[in-house]
This record gives C-alpha cells, sequence and structure tokens, in this order.
C-alpha cells in the first residue's frame, strides 16, 4: 500500500504514514492495515516496541478521509461511515490498551483521526511544530476516536478544559500539547537518532537532556486555560453568554469559535464529558462516540459541515440551530440513546 510503510526494523514494528500530499490524512484502508499489524505484533517475541510517525514536515495525520464518508452519506448509503468508525475505533481501542510500549511521532497538524492515532500511544513525543486539536464540532461531528476519553480525563483534573477544547477546536501548539495529549517534547532534528536507538534497544526511554519544555511557559499556559476553562463548566445553554462578558483574547477567539460549530454537536460533546469520569475507560468514550458518530449523517449535520468546509467550501454551513441555547435535552439524548444491535462493541482482544 502506497499511502503507509509498515516494516520491522530491529525490535522495532514500524508504521509511517506516507500520504504527505494529503497531510497524512487515514483512510479506512490505513485503518485496516494498522490494525492487522497491531495484532500479528502482539504475538510476535521479536517485536518488543512498536513505532508510529508520518513522513512530511506539515502533519503527523490531519485527521480522516471524509469525502468518501460525504459522497457515500449524500447518496443515501450510510454504512460506509458507520463501518469506517467502527473498525477505526477498535483500532484506536486496541492502541489504548496495547501489552507492548507504543510510541508516536506526532509533528506538524496532529488532529481528528491523528490524535486517535498518535494520542493513545503509551510514549508521545512532539515537537516545536506540533499543533494538537479534536476541531470535529466545526464540521457536525463530536470529537471522536477516543478523543473524549483524553478530554475527559482533562475536565477531572481542569473542570471546564476539555468542553473547552473540544467544543472550539482550539490547537495546543508545540510544548502546550503536554497538556494531556502529549509526554515528551523534543527537538525534531534529535527524532531519527531516538527512532534508531529505539528501534535498536526495544525500549521507549527518552533521555532527559532531550526533554525541551519551558515549565515556567507552561505555567502561564495553565493559568490561561483555567481561566477559559471556567466558562465551559456552566451548562450549555450559559456557555455563549459567559463567554460574551470576558473582553480577553482567548475567550473572545472561543466565543468565534463555539458560534461557527454545530450546535447539536456542541451539545453532545458536552454531555459526552459529563457522562464520562476520570475512571471511565477508552472503551465507554468510544461506545458514546460512536452513538453519535452512527446517528450524525441520517439525524444529525455531519453532512453539511463536510460540504461547507470540504465540498463547496464556502465556510457557511446552515445549521438547524441558531445557536448552542437553542440545543433542547431531549434532543441531545436521542443523538446518544443506546444503539440496540448496532451498539459498538470490541474485539475480544482490545481489553
Amino acid at each position: 500500500m502506497t499511502d503507509i510503510q509498515i516494516r520491522t526494523e530491529g525490535r522495532a514494528g514500524r508504521i509511517t504514514l506516507t500520504r504527505e500530499k494529503a497531510l497524512n490524512a487515514l483512510t479506512y484502508e490505513m485503518c485496516l492495515a494498522i490494525d492487522t499489524a497491531l495484532k500479528d505484533w502482539a504475538e510476535d517475541p521479536a517485536v518488543e516496541i512498536i513505532l508510529i510517525d508520518a513522513e512530511g514536515e506539515k502533519a503527523f495525520c490531519a485527521g480522516g478521509d471524509i469525502v468518501e464518508m460525504y459522497q457515500t452519506g449524500i447518496a443515501g448509503n450510510y454504512d460506509y461511515g458507520r463501518k469506517f468508525w467502527r473498525d477505526e475505533y477498535a483500532m484506536n481501542a486496541r492502541l489504548a490498551t496495547y501489552p507492548k510500549s507504543v510510541v508516536a511521532f506526532l509533528q506538524g497538524f496532529t488532529m481528528g483521526g491523528g490524535v486517535g492515532l498518535g494520542c493513545h500511544a503509551a510514549h508521545r513525543i512532539i515537537g516545536d511544530s506540533t499543533q494538537i486539536a479534536m476541531p470535529e464540532c466545526a464540521i457536525g461531528l463530536v470529537p471522536d476516536v477516543g478523543g473524549s476519553h483524553i478530554l475527559a480525563k482533562l475536565s477531572a483534573l481542569h473542570p471546564g478544559a476539555g468542553a473547552w477544547l473540544g467544543t472550539t477546536g482550539h490547537r495546543l501548539k508545540a510544548m502546550h500539547g503536554l497538556f494531556g495529549f502529549a509526554d515528551h517534547l523534543v527537538a525534531e532534528a534529535q527524532w531519527p537518532a531516538l527512532k534508531a536507538r529505539m528501534s535498536e534497544t526495544g525500549s521507549p526511554h527518552v533521555p532527559p537532556e532531550l526533554e525541551g519544555a519551558n515549565l515556567a511557559a507552561q505555567a502561564d499556559f495553565y493559568i490561561q486555560m483555567r481561566g477559559i476553562a471556567a466558562h465551559f463548566e456552566k451548562p450549555h445553554t450559559e456557555i455563549a453568554a459567559s463567554l460574551a462578558a470576558d473582553p480577553s483574547d482567548l475567550a473572545q477567539a472561543a466565543l468565534k469559535a463555539l458560534t461557527r460549530a454545530d450546535p447539536l454537536a456542541t451539545a453532545c460533546h458536552i454531555e459526552i464529558l459529563r457522562r464520562l469520569g476520570p475512571s471511565s475507560t477508552i472503551h465507554e468514550a468510544l461506545t458514546l462516540e460512536y452513538r453519535f458518530t452512527h446517528r450524525c449523517m441520517e439525524h444529525g449535520n455531519f453532512l453539511e459541515g463536510i460540504r461547507a468546509a470540504v465540498i463547496d467550501k464556502d465556510k457557511q454551513p446552515k445549521w438547524p440551530h441558531a445557536a448552542l441555547a437553542e440545543v433542547t435535552e431531549a434532543e441531545v439524548q436521542a443523538m446518544l440513546a443506546p444503539l440496540g444491535d448496532d451498539e459498538l462493541t470490541f474485539p475480544e482482544d482490545t481489553p
């Protein structure tokens, strides 16, 4: 497959995304290939560590390849998207529960499906070019691929933070990615040697001298984050008004992003985070996400979101709700209700 390179080097199983011109967006076939490799290597004693990376400077992975979902969806075929998500989520769960060390190198855009591929790894390495975000609400989707699992953990530590990042798609740049999505900031010039060392030794160890985080600057960001997150602790009907009363640049940027996002998806994401807690599992998060994504083309606004952002590129989606405050509790509950026989299930080897 030309979109991905899967091989072994030394003691490492290597997965490299090679769709540089498409910002390494994940196709359905790539998801299946990754999952197959992970299953094979789990039982291979010669493979002690998994390294996931991508070609190009612009992006590790900017998301999933959603054009085919749009094309099949507007034709009335919702099964393709549902199958894509179901199998992708199984791969996300496998990564999060994998029995061997997984290391991900996340340069440039790491968004949506890229978060699902890279940020469930046990060891997540970012650089100065990294920009991590979950921008799904802007296209009528909820942060998925297990992103709500990460955001729920953030919210447990910093109330409202997960809702802020998930509803606005705020980009965590460079060392700000250490806020829940990454573990190490290492200069990207050091990555080739680090990958070679890991492949040779089978160890995910990152030498302390390679760490590049500025702790003082991180502390400044945490202070900013706590201020903006406080707005998102409120009921979804009150968030926009709270932001409007805050003249800070960060609050006004959040308000602008919030008013552009799909109100239904935004309200549903907030509810997903409310249901998840600090002890929730990746499986619980993916199950809630799948209830929404299973319905989002037929009963939600995902197709309109893709049309406006990717197909026509007019950036003027016509959402059924004019504002977040208009979304009712009944509408949210309907999108997140159990799916019966269609409920998401996981392979037995993703405990």
